[in-house]
Protein backbone atom coordinates (compact mmCIF):
# COMPACT_ATOMS: atom_id res chain seq x y z
CA UNK A 1 0.00 0.00 0.00
CA UNK A 2 2.89 2.29 0.35
CA UNK A 3 4.90 1.53 -2.56
CA UNK A 4 6.36 4.26 -4.40
CA UNK A 5 4.30 5.49 -7.20
CA UNK A 6 6.40 6.90 -10.40
CA UNK A 7 3.43 7.34 -13.07
CA UNK A 8 -0.58 6.77 -12.92
CA UNK A 9 -3.29 7.40 -14.92
CA UNK A 10 -5.72 9.12 -12.00
CA UNK A 11 -4.63 10.77 -8.66
CA UNK A 12 -7.51 11.11 -6.54
CA UNK A 13 -6.42 13.89 -3.64
CA UNK A 14 -8.96 12.85 -0.54
CA UNK A 15 -10.02 9.77 0.78
CA UNK A 16 -13.99 11.09 1.71
CA UNK A 17 -16.93 9.07 0.37
CA UNK A 18 -16.47 11.49 -2.84
CA UNK A 19 -13.00 10.10 -3.27
CA UNK A 20 -13.17 6.69 -2.63
CA UNK A 21 -16.51 6.00 -5.41
CA UNK A 22 -14.80 8.03 -7.65
CA UNK A 23 -11.23 5.99 -7.32
CA UNK A 24 -13.42 2.88 -6.58
CA UNK A 25 -15.45 3.58 -9.94
CA UNK A 26 -12.75 3.91 -12.26
CA UNK A 27 -10.51 0.78 -11.01
CA UNK A 28 -13.54 -1.22 -11.04
CA UNK A 29 -14.35 -0.05 -14.52
CA UNK A 30 -11.25 -0.37 -15.93
CA UNK A 31 -9.04 -3.32 -14.78
CA UNK A 32 -5.24 -2.63 -15.39
CA UNK A 33 -6.28 1.34 -14.57
CA UNK A 34 -3.19 3.17 -12.92
CA UNK A 35 -5.84 4.85 -9.72
CA UNK A 36 -3.97 6.55 -6.85
CA UNK A 37 -5.62 7.90 -3.75
CA UNK A 38 -3.91 10.20 -1.15
CA UNK A 39 -5.10 11.24 2.22
CA UNK A 40 -3.53 12.06 5.08
CA UNK A 41 -6.07 9.94 7.30
CA UNK A 42 -6.08 6.16 6.06
CA UNK A 43 -9.75 4.89 4.93
CA UNK A 44 -9.53 2.75 8.49
CA UNK A 45 -9.77 5.37 10.55
CA UNK A 46 -12.98 6.98 10.09
CA UNK A 47 -14.51 3.65 11.66
CA UNK A 48 -15.75 5.75 14.61
CA UNK A 49 -17.45 9.12 12.54
CA UNK A 50 -20.65 9.56 13.38
CA UNK A 51 -21.67 11.98 11.46
CA UNK A 52 -24.68 10.99 9.17
CA UNK A 53 -26.43 11.27 5.87
CA UNK A 54 -29.22 11.09 3.68
CA UNK A 55 -28.64 8.58 0.72
CA UNK A 56 -30.96 8.90 -1.63
CA UNK A 57 -32.47 6.46 -4.06
CA UNK A 58 -29.51 7.45 -6.60
CA UNK A 59 -27.06 7.26 -4.24
CA UNK A 60 -28.72 3.72 -3.03
CA UNK A 61 -28.43 2.64 -6.59
CA UNK A 62 -24.86 4.26 -7.22
CA UNK A 63 -23.67 1.90 -4.17
CA UNK A 64 -25.11 -1.23 -5.11
CA UNK A 65 -23.76 -0.52 -8.64
CA UNK A 66 -19.99 -0.32 -7.09
CA UNK A 67 -20.73 -3.75 -5.27
CA UNK A 68 -20.62 -2.31 -1.32
CA UNK A 69 -24.59 -1.52 -0.70
CA UNK A 70 -24.95 -5.20 0.70
CA UNK A 71 -22.40 -4.54 2.84
CA UNK A 72 -24.13 -1.39 3.85
CA UNK A 73 -27.73 -2.12 4.33
CA UNK A 74 -27.74 -3.51 7.39
CA UNK A 75 -25.91 -0.62 8.73
CA UNK A 76 -28.25 2.03 7.19
CA UNK A 77 -31.82 2.76 8.38
CA UNK A 78 -35.10 3.30 6.16
CA UNK A 79 -36.88 6.64 6.45
CA UNK A 80 -40.29 5.75 5.98
CA UNK A 81 -41.69 9.02 6.54
CA UNK A 82 -40.78 12.68 6.68
CA UNK A 83 -42.59 15.49 8.42
CA UNK A 84 -42.11 19.12 7.45
CA UNK A 85 -43.30 22.27 10.26
CA UNK A 86 -43.48 25.77 10.27
CA UNK A 87 -43.32 27.76 13.58
CA UNK A 88 -41.56 29.75 16.07
CA UNK A 89 -39.30 28.02 18.74
CA UNK A 90 -41.82 28.91 21.26
CA UNK A 91 -45.27 28.42 19.73
CA UNK A 92 -46.98 25.49 21.30
CA UNK A 93 -48.47 23.82 18.39
CA UNK A 94 -46.20 23.58 15.14
CA UNK A 95 -48.57 22.28 12.70
CA UNK A 96 -47.62 19.37 9.87
CA UNK A 97 -47.76 21.51 6.42
CA UNK A 98 -46.15 18.59 4.44
CA UNK A 99 -45.73 15.06 4.95
CA UNK A 100 -43.87 12.68 2.73
CA UNK A 101 -44.37 8.51 3.44
CA UNK A 102 -43.39 5.27 1.70
CA UNK A 103 -45.43 3.94 -0.97
CA UNK A 104 -46.35 0.53 0.42
CA UNK A 105 -43.82 -2.07 -1.70
CA UNK A 106 -42.00 0.78 -3.03
CA UNK A 107 -38.43 2.11 -1.93
CA UNK A 108 -37.79 4.30 1.31
CA UNK A 109 -37.66 7.53 1.18
CA UNK A 110 -34.32 7.62 1.34
CA UNK A 111 -31.78 5.88 4.01
CA UNK A 112 -29.90 7.15 7.13
CA UNK A 113 -26.25 5.86 7.15
CA UNK A 114 -23.02 7.17 9.11
CA UNK A 115 -20.26 8.30 7.57
CA UNK A 116 -17.60 5.40 9.26
CA UNK A 117 -19.41 2.39 7.49
CA UNK A 118 -19.97 4.16 4.01
CA UNK A 119 -16.50 5.15 4.40
CA UNK A 120 -14.56 1.94 5.84
CA UNK A 121 -17.23 -0.15 2.67
CA UNK A 122 -15.96 2.26 -0.02
CA UNK A 123 -12.29 1.86 1.09
CA UNK A 124 -11.75 -1.72 0.97
CA UNK A 125 -13.86 -2.23 -2.17
CA UNK A 126 -11.28 0.09 -3.86
CA UNK A 127 -8.35 -1.48 -2.18
CA UNK A 128 -10.04 -4.69 -3.41
CA UNK A 129 -10.06 -3.19 -7.10
CA UNK A 130 -6.89 -1.97 -7.22
CA UNK A 131 -6.62 1.23 -6.20
CA UNK A 132 -3.25 2.18 -4.50
CA UNK A 133 -3.57 4.08 -0.90
CA UNK A 134 -0.84 6.80 -0.51
CA UNK A 135 -1.72 7.63 3.16
CA UNK A 136 -1.04 8.75 5.32
CA UNK A 137 0.12 12.01 2.73
CA UNK A 138 -0.70 14.75 1.42
CA UNK A 139 -0.34 17.13 -1.96
CA UNK A 140 2.12 20.02 -1.15
CA UNK A 141 1.87 21.29 -4.89
CA UNK A 142 0.95 19.69 -8.03
CA UNK A 143 2.47 21.60 -11.59
CA UNK A 144 1.65 20.60 -15.28
CA UNK A 145 4.42 18.70 -17.38
CA UNK A 146 4.09 17.42 -20.91
CA UNK A 147 1.37 14.73 -20.71
CA UNK A 148 0.33 15.13 -16.76
CA UNK A 149 0.92 16.79 -14.20
CA UNK A 150 3.90 16.51 -11.61
CA UNK A 151 2.46 15.91 -7.75
CA UNK A 152 4.56 16.38 -5.15
CA UNK A 153 3.45 14.87 -1.65
CA UNK A 154 4.25 16.15 2.04
CA UNK A 155 6.23 12.51 2.47
CA UNK A 156 8.93 13.67 -0.59
CA UNK A 157 7.25 11.27 -3.06
CA UNK A 158 6.44 12.73 -6.86
CA UNK A 159 4.57 11.70 -9.50
CA UNK A 160 3.15 11.71 -12.32
CA UNK A 161 -0.57 11.73 -13.02
CA UNK A 162 -2.11 12.03 -16.56
CA UNK A 163 -5.33 13.19 -14.69
CA UNK A 164 -5.60 14.90 -10.66
CA UNK A 165 -8.98 14.50 -9.40
CA UNK A 166 -9.67 17.27 -6.45
CA UNK A 167 -11.64 15.94 -3.75
CA UNK A 168 -10.05 17.78 -0.65
CA UNK A 169 -12.93 19.95 0.25
CA UNK A 170 -14.94 23.14 0.09
CA UNK A 171 -10.92 24.62 0.95
CA UNK A 172 -9.47 22.94 -1.55
CA UNK A 173 -6.08 23.78 -2.08
CA UNK A 174 -5.66 22.34 -5.59
CA UNK A 175 -8.51 24.21 -6.64
CA UNK A 176 -7.05 27.47 -5.44
CA UNK A 177 -3.69 26.27 -7.12
CA UNK A 178 -5.21 26.01 -10.59
CA UNK A 179 -6.26 29.67 -9.97
CA UNK A 180 -9.95 28.33 -10.05
CA UNK A 181 -12.25 31.13 -8.54
CA UNK A 182 -15.12 30.91 -6.79
CA UNK A 183 -18.32 32.73 -5.52
CA UNK A 184 -19.41 32.44 -2.02
CA UNK A 185 -21.04 33.78 1.02
CA UNK A 186 -21.75 33.06 4.35
CA UNK A 187 -25.12 32.85 5.47
CA UNK A 188 -23.91 33.83 9.26
CA UNK A 189 -25.13 30.28 10.21
CA UNK A 190 -23.33 26.71 11.79
CA UNK A 191 -24.73 23.68 11.19
CA UNK A 192 -24.66 21.73 14.65
CA UNK A 193 -23.90 18.43 14.36
CA UNK A 194 -25.06 15.71 17.38
CA UNK A 195 -25.70 11.85 17.69
CA UNK A 196 -28.93 11.44 20.25
CA UNK A 197 -30.22 8.73 21.85
CA UNK A 198 -34.02 8.35 22.91
CA UNK A 199 -36.28 6.34 25.21
CA UNK A 200 -39.37 5.63 22.71
CA UNK A 201 -38.65 4.34 18.71
CA UNK A 202 -38.18 6.64 16.10
CA UNK A 203 -40.25 4.47 14.10
CA UNK A 204 -38.17 5.37 11.14
CA UNK A 205 -39.74 9.04 11.03
CA UNK A 206 -37.64 11.83 9.86
CA UNK A 207 -38.36 15.61 10.75
CA UNK A 208 -37.36 19.00 9.71
CA UNK A 209 -38.93 22.17 11.25
CA UNK A 210 -38.16 25.29 10.15
CA UNK A 211 -37.33 28.01 12.59
CA UNK A 212 -36.43 31.73 12.04
CA UNK A 213 -32.99 30.48 13.07
CA UNK A 214 -32.82 27.94 10.36
CA UNK A 215 -33.97 24.40 9.83
CA UNK A 216 -34.05 21.55 12.38
CA UNK A 217 -33.72 18.06 11.27
CA UNK A 218 -34.01 14.85 13.60
CA UNK A 219 -33.48 11.92 11.26
CA UNK A 220 -33.57 8.47 12.52
CA UNK A 221 -30.52 6.26 12.51
CA UNK A 222 -30.01 2.51 12.46
CA UNK A 223 -31.71 0.39 16.00
CA UNK A 224 -34.86 2.61 16.28
CA UNK A 225 -33.44 4.91 19.73
CA UNK A 226 -30.97 6.56 18.14
CA UNK A 227 -31.26 10.06 15.87
CA UNK A 228 -28.65 12.28 14.18
CA UNK A 229 -29.06 16.09 14.76
CA UNK A 230 -28.62 18.74 11.86
CA UNK A 231 -29.50 22.05 13.74
CA UNK A 232 -28.86 25.43 12.03
CA UNK A 233 -28.16 28.25 14.16
CA UNK A 234 -27.15 31.85 14.45
CA UNK A 235 -23.16 31.58 14.38
CA UNK A 236 -22.62 32.76 17.87
CA UNK A 237 -25.26 31.39 19.45
CA UNK A 238 -24.45 28.02 18.08
CA UNK A 239 -21.17 28.07 19.12
CA UNK A 240 -22.08 28.81 22.60
CA UNK A 241 -24.42 25.54 22.72
CA UNK A 242 -21.39 23.39 21.48
CA UNK A 243 -18.88 24.81 23.58
CA UNK A 244 -20.98 25.44 27.00
CA UNK A 245 -22.54 23.19 29.59
CA UNK A 246 -24.08 20.00 28.54
CA UNK A 247 -27.37 20.63 30.52
CA UNK A 248 -27.93 23.90 28.35
CA UNK A 249 -27.60 22.09 25.41
CA UNK A 250 -30.13 19.50 26.58
CA UNK A 251 -32.53 21.70 27.26
CA UNK A 252 -32.28 23.77 23.70
CA UNK A 253 -32.48 20.83 21.86
CA UNK A 254 -35.84 19.79 24.46
CA UNK A 255 -37.09 22.72 23.28
CA UNK A 256 -36.59 22.16 19.79
CA UNK A 257 -37.65 18.31 19.81
CA UNK A 258 -40.46 18.18 22.57
CA UNK A 259 -41.36 15.28 24.26
CA UNK A 260 -42.16 12.85 21.31
CA UNK A 261 -39.14 10.59 21.61
CA UNK A 262 -39.23 10.49 25.15
CA UNK A 263 -35.64 11.39 27.78
CA UNK A 264 -32.84 12.71 25.55
CA UNK A 265 -29.06 11.96 25.58
CA UNK A 266 -25.86 13.41 23.18
CA UNK A 267 -23.71 10.69 22.22
CA UNK A 268 -20.28 11.51 21.57
CA UNK A 269 -19.29 15.14 20.56
CA UNK A 270 -21.17 17.88 19.21
CA UNK A 271 -19.53 19.65 16.72
CA UNK A 272 -20.94 23.05 14.48
CA UNK A 273 -19.36 24.12 11.14
CA UNK A 274 -20.11 27.11 9.20
CA UNK A 275 -22.71 27.25 6.70
CA UNK A 276 -22.56 29.04 3.33
CA UNK A 277 -22.63 28.51 -0.42
CA UNK A 278 -19.71 27.86 -2.27
CA UNK A 279 -19.83 27.05 -5.77
CA UNK A 280 -16.63 26.91 -7.94
CA UNK A 281 -16.72 29.27 -11.54
CA UNK A 282 -15.79 26.23 -13.30
CA UNK A 283 -15.02 22.53 -12.58
CA UNK A 284 -11.70 21.90 -14.48
CA UNK A 285 -8.44 23.14 -15.21
CA UNK A 286 -5.63 21.86 -17.26
CA UNK A 287 -5.65 17.99 -16.29
CA UNK A 288 -7.70 19.12 -13.11
CA UNK A 289 -11.08 18.14 -12.48
CA UNK A 290 -12.88 19.13 -9.31
CA UNK A 291 -15.84 16.72 -7.06
CA UNK A 292 -17.47 16.66 -4.01
CA UNK A 293 -17.04 20.19 -1.79
CA UNK A 294 -14.26 21.08 -3.71
CA UNK A 295 -16.68 22.04 -6.71
CA UNK A 296 -19.65 22.72 -4.52
CA UNK A 297 -21.03 23.41 -0.83
CA UNK A 298 -24.34 23.72 -0.56
CA UNK A 299 -26.37 24.55 2.73
CA UNK A 300 -27.65 21.09 4.12
CA UNK A 301 -31.66 22.18 4.17
CA UNK A 302 -32.41 19.28 1.57
CA UNK A 303 -30.06 16.91 2.57
CA UNK A 304 -28.51 16.77 -0.48
CA UNK A 305 -25.01 17.29 -0.18
CA UNK A 306 -23.52 13.45 -0.89
CA UNK A 307 -26.38 12.97 -3.32
CA UNK A 308 -24.38 15.57 -5.61
CA UNK A 309 -20.94 14.51 -4.75
CA UNK A 310 -21.96 11.34 -5.71
CA UNK A 311 -23.52 12.40 -9.11
CA UNK A 312 -19.87 13.97 -9.31
CA UNK A 313 -17.74 11.03 -9.00
CA UNK A 314 -20.02 8.70 -10.99
CA UNK A 315 -20.28 11.94 -14.14
CA UNK A 316 -16.07 11.77 -13.79
CA UNK A 317 -15.70 8.05 -13.42
CA UNK A 318 -18.10 7.18 -16.58
CA UNK A 319 -16.39 10.14 -19.11
CA UNK A 320 -12.73 8.92 -17.28
CA UNK A 321 -13.33 5.36 -18.07
CA UNK A 322 -14.87 5.59 -21.69
CA UNK A 323 -11.25 7.43 -22.46
CA UNK A 324 -9.28 4.68 -20.89
CA UNK A 325 -11.03 1.94 -22.70
CA UNK A 326 -10.43 3.49 -25.98
CA UNK A 327 -6.91 3.75 -24.89
CA UNK A 328 -6.71 7.97 -24.95
CA UNK A 329 -5.61 10.24 -21.88
CA UNK A 330 -8.06 10.85 -19.32
CA UNK A 331 -7.00 13.68 -18.17
CA UNK A 332 -6.97 15.79 -21.85
CA UNK A 333 -9.37 18.47 -22.41
CA UNK A 334 -12.16 16.90 -24.91
CA UNK A 335 -12.73 14.26 -21.65
CA UNK A 336 -12.76 17.33 -19.05
CA UNK A 337 -15.18 19.50 -21.08
CA UNK A 338 -17.17 16.51 -21.04
CA UNK A 339 -17.18 16.38 -17.53
CA UNK A 340 -17.81 20.04 -17.13
CA UNK A 341 -20.82 19.86 -19.73
CA UNK A 342 -22.61 17.32 -17.31
CA UNK A 343 -22.15 18.51 -13.89
CA UNK A 344 -22.15 22.06 -14.56
CA UNK A 345 -26.26 23.03 -15.10
CA UNK A 346 -27.38 20.02 -12.48
CA UNK A 347 -25.03 21.52 -9.54
CA UNK A 348 -26.10 25.27 -10.11
CA UNK A 349 -29.68 24.33 -10.12
CA UNK A 350 -29.38 22.42 -6.61
CA UNK A 351 -27.07 25.50 -5.60
CA UNK A 352 -29.72 27.56 -6.05
CA UNK A 353 -32.20 25.59 -4.77
CA UNK A 354 -30.81 25.46 -1.73
CA UNK A 355 -29.96 28.71 -1.57
CA UNK A 356 -33.74 29.88 -2.15
CA UNK A 357 -35.09 27.15 0.27
CA UNK A 358 -32.67 28.80 3.36
CA UNK A 359 -33.12 31.69 2.69
CA UNK A 360 -37.79 31.52 2.25
CA UNK A 361 -37.31 29.89 5.34
CA UNK A 362 -34.28 30.82 7.87
CA UNK A 363 -37.02 34.64 8.92
CA UNK A 364 -39.57 34.94 10.88
CA UNK A 365 -41.26 38.02 8.55
CA UNK A 366 -44.44 36.84 8.73
CA UNK A 367 -46.47 37.76 5.47
CA UNK A 368 -43.61 35.46 3.53
CA UNK A 369 -44.34 32.91 6.33
CA UNK A 370 -47.94 33.26 5.40
CA UNK A 371 -47.44 33.03 1.96
CA UNK A 372 -44.49 29.70 2.22
CA UNK A 373 -47.21 28.10 4.74
CA UNK A 374 -50.16 28.41 2.07
CA UNK A 375 -47.66 27.10 -0.37
CA UNK A 376 -46.45 24.01 1.31
CA UNK A 377 -50.31 22.98 2.53
CA UNK A 378 -51.00 23.10 -1.41
CA UNK A 379 -47.88 20.99 -2.37
CA UNK A 380 -49.39 18.22 0.75
CA UNK A 381 -52.55 18.52 -1.25
CA UNK A 382 -51.67 18.12 -4.80
CA UNK A 383 -50.13 14.41 -5.45
CA UNK A 384 -48.66 15.02 -8.57
CA UNK A 385 -46.70 18.14 -7.63
CA UNK A 386 -45.36 16.57 -4.56
CA UNK A 387 -44.29 13.93 -6.49
CA UNK A 388 -41.81 16.12 -8.21
CA UNK A 389 -40.30 16.81 -4.86
CA UNK A 390 -40.10 13.15 -3.47
CA UNK A 391 -38.40 12.52 -7.29
CA UNK A 392 -35.80 16.00 -6.72
CA UNK A 393 -34.90 14.28 -3.44
CA UNK A 394 -34.13 11.44 -4.68
CA UNK A 395 -31.79 12.41 -7.36
CA UNK A 396 -34.49 12.01 -10.13
CA UNK A 397 -34.03 14.96 -12.57
CA UNK A 398 -31.78 15.03 -15.53
CA UNK A 399 -29.78 12.96 -17.25
CA UNK A 400 -27.49 10.50 -14.47
CA UNK A 401 -24.86 8.77 -15.26
CA UNK A 402 -25.00 5.05 -15.50
CA UNK A 403 -23.97 4.69 -11.60
CA UNK A 404 -26.54 6.82 -10.73
CA UNK A 405 -29.00 4.68 -12.66
CA UNK A 406 -27.46 1.60 -11.25
CA UNK A 407 -25.87 0.28 -14.05
CA UNK A 408 -22.50 -0.35 -14.65
CA UNK A 409 -20.08 1.82 -16.88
Amino acid sequence: MSETVDRVDVLVAGGGYVGLSAALAIAASVPGARVALVDPRPWRDASGDLRAFAVAAAGRRMLAALGVWDKLADEAEPVREMIVTDSRLDDLIRPVFLTFERQEEGDPLAHMLLNGPLVAALGAAAEAAGVRFLSPDSVLVTEPVPGGRRVTLASGRTLVASLVVAADGARSRLRTEAGIGVNSWSYGQSGIVATIEHDRPHEGRAEEHFLPAGPFAVLPLKGGYRSSLVWSERTDIADRLVAGAPFLFDAELLRRIGHRLGELRVIGRRQAFPLGLTLARRFTAERLALIGDAAHAIHPIAGQGLNLGFKDAAALAEVVAIALRAGRDPGTADVLDEYQRWRGFDTLRMAAMTDGLNRLFSNDFVPLRLVRDFGLGLVDRLPPVKRIFADAAAGAPGPSPRLVAGEPI
